[in-house]
């Protein structure tokens, strides 16, 4: 079961990604923030562990980018994964210089999502060139 942490502002979405996920991916949703400041304090927790963030990057406050600048500590087995409207080529080069293991693109990169999800879950090698599929 791939633990997995969402950070998503708009509800909607986390609860279309969250439904879409548990159905297509041995995931388990281990907690959800809609800002910097919970996500951060949430991950920090030690309590708290999971496998996979998937982070968008315009929040209700803070930001994604924030969210990855500060998960530098979060254990190498972690996963960084950025889902956003806003993948431009800058952007996405911007989230894997700050640690995002994948970006993708909200509007027509869900099934690259989803598949990434399910290699994670079954334990397949992820070492490809960060960002790529």
């Amino acid at each position: 079961m791939l633990k997995t942490y969402i950070v998503e502002d708009s509800p909607v979405i986390r609860e279309n990604l969250i439904a879409a996920l548990e159905e297509l991916v041995a995931v388990e949703v281990v907690g959800t923030a809609d800002n910097e400041a919970a996500a951060l304090y949430w991950l920090k927790q030690p309590r708290n562990g999971c496998d996979l963030v998937i982070v968008d990057i315009f929040l209700k406050s803070g930001s994604g980018l924030g969210v990855l600048s500060a998960s530098a500590d979060l254990p190498d087995s972690t996963k960084l994964v950025v889902l956003s409207n806003y993948a431009t080529p800058d952007m996405r080069r911007k989230c894997l210089e700050l640690g995002a293991d994948k970006v993708f693109d909200k509007s027509n990169e869900i099934d690259a999502l989803i598949g990434y999800c399910q290699r994670l879950a079954a334990g397949e090698a992820t070492n490809s060139s960060p960002g790529t599929l």
